[in-house]
């Protein structure tokens, strides 16, 4: 099960908290042993690429659209 969640710093240490509805469903148990894979949220924009207008998606489809006359 993937869920994001937010790193927040306790000490010198960073942690994680749990959502209630993972600690459910996986019927996790206080001081039990996880194992956590750590994947980190990544900028595509270099690969697909970004609008430079400074419209958003839909504005720009909407644009799009008013030339399409059919």
């Amino acid at each position: 099960m993937a869920i994001e969640v937010v790193l927040k710093r306790w000490g010198n240490s960073i942690g994680v908290v749990l959502p209630k509805e993972l600690i459910d469903k996986e019927k996790l148990k206080e001081n039990e042993r996880v194992l956590i894979e750590v994947v980190k949220e990544a900028n595509l924009s270099h690969i697909f690429g970004t609008l430079k207008t400074g419209m958003t998606g839909q504005e720009f489809k909407d644009m799009v659209r008013k030339g399409w006359k059919t």
